[in-house]
């Protein structure tokens, strides 16, 4: 008759595939971050968040193309979408 007890060989069989499964895990966690803006995006970010706490429209003239904020925080431009007013990430 056996023993109803665990070997050492499956508890370390176990671990390690927990190990694995909180590695893999942990991987996936780290990929899960924002993505970079471009140093355009930051500075239209800025400019917007500037325009709602002032209340003061603010104008970003770069060479792409002319964006105004608006102080309820729409814009307005070439580079922004007409139905929505949110900035284009593409341009």
């Amino acid at each position: 008759m056996r023993n109803a007890g665990v070997t050492l060989v499956e508890l370390l069989v176990v671990l390690v595939l927990l190990g694995m499964v909180f590695a893999v895990s942990g991987l996936a966690l780290v990929s899960l971050g924002a993505p970079r803006s471009s140093a355009r995006m930051r500075a239209l970010e800025a400019a917007r968040a500037q325009a709602l706490r002032t209340g003061i429209p603010v104008a970003v003239v770069d060479s792409v193309s002319p964006v105004v904020f608006l102080p309820d925080g729409r814009a307005l431009g070439t580079g922004v979408d007409a139905l929505t007013g949110a900035l284009n990430a593409t341009r």
